[in-house]
């Protein structure tokens, strides 16, 4: 690494300036810095820090540029990385305020987003289907797909908070090996009992 402090101040200043429509949308260019470009996290740590900054309240970006700052040089880096991460958007924010009712108008504001979201949900979709790659081959095929409905239903026809899903699935993720390995023990059991 060469610099953590100006790695981290231009990692995340792109993200600021580059990140449109929200933290969810913002995830992916925060997972090409941290983990294409700079390496500072691998996808696996990547996927475990953004699953821990959803069950946290507040908005997801700015977590993940805390912790990654956090990471690589504790409290200043964290100060820092978040710093560079929301300075570009407050800036705007205070440039553009004089201009909110022209631009509110504009058919040319409305086109430019417009042509914008395709790009960012092709974003988000990637980054789901990674993570859905990464879950079928930690967990298989059947309880990956099965954890997939499940989550689903929770979140849409429950309602239930993303917070609190994503705590159950954690929940469950620290015994998942004791499970699967009480599991083989008693398959290998039966087998020996029926031999």
């Amino acid at each position: 690494m060469k610099n953590p402090y100006s790695e981290l101040t231009i990692g995340m200043l792109r993200t600021g300036i580059l990140g449109f429509g929200g933290g969810p949308s913002v995830i992916p260019l925060i997972r090409h810095e941290a983990v294409s470009r700079y390496h500072w996290l691998d996808d696996d740590e990547f996927g475990d820090t953004l699953a821990i900054a959803n069950t946290l309240p507040g908005p997801i970006a700015t977590k993940m540029a805390a912790y990654l700052g956090y990471q690589l040089k504790g409290w200043p880096g964290a100060l820092l990385s978040v710093a560079a991460h929301v300075l570009p958007s407050c800036l705007a924010m205070v440039f553009l305020i004089g201009f909110i009712n022209v631009l509110s108008n504009s058919a040319m504001v409305g086109t430019m987003i417009a042509a914008v979201m395709p790009v960012v949900a092709v974003m988000l979709g990637q980054m789901a289907y990674e993570f859905g790659e990464k879950a079928i081959k930690g967990l298989g095929m059947v309880l990956g797909i099965t954890f997939f409905a499940i989550s689903f239903i929770l979140l849409q026809t429950v309602s239930l908070h993303p917070g609190i899903v994503i705590m159950i699935f954690l929940l469950y993720g620290a015994f998942h090996f004791k499970l699967k390995e009480k599991l083989k023990s008693k398959k290998m059991d039966r087998k020996e009992g029926s031999s």
